[in-house]
């Protein structure tokens, strides 16, 4: 590759995409990684157990993602969680804890009306390969 040409990710330990996307797209030295919800990917079902369990499930998927693309949280310079209860702020925050690692990514929470299967939470992310 060549660099230039973008290259979809394919990861099969994490739930294949509702719509027309890719999990990712390796662009040069770039992860770009498509919002994942807390979709189980044996099942294809949101987790049960509210926001917390859901954003873990996020993030195991989001962590398979980068695994198909040779990269771990490290790598991760930018996210962005979306939540559709604002008040689940802190416990996705402390889940979400649990996964990164300083020196921590640059990030973004915004509050949305409505996400996909009626998740509370998506969590996307850009990763760069070192």
């Amino acid at each position: 590759m060549s660099g230039r040409e973008p290259k979809a990710v394919r990861a099969a330990t994490a739930p294949a995409p509702i719509g027309p996307y890719s999990q990712a797209i390796e662009s040069g030295e770039w992860l770009f990684c498509s919002g994942q919800i807390g979709l189980d990917p044996r099942s294809g079902e949101l987790v049960r157990g509210g926001a917390a369990e859901e954003a873990r499930q996020a993030l195991r998927n989001l962590r398979a993602v980068l695994d198909a693309a040779g990269l771990r949280f490290a790598d991760l310079v930018k996210t962005t969680i979306y939540l559709v209860e604002f008040s689940d702020f802190s416990a996705v925050n402390e889940i979400y804890g649990e996964f990164v690692v300083s020196p921590y990514p640059a990030r973004a929470t915004v509050g949305v009306a409505a996400l996909p299967r009626g998740a509370r939470v998506e969590i996307e992310a850009i990763a760069r390969k070192k």
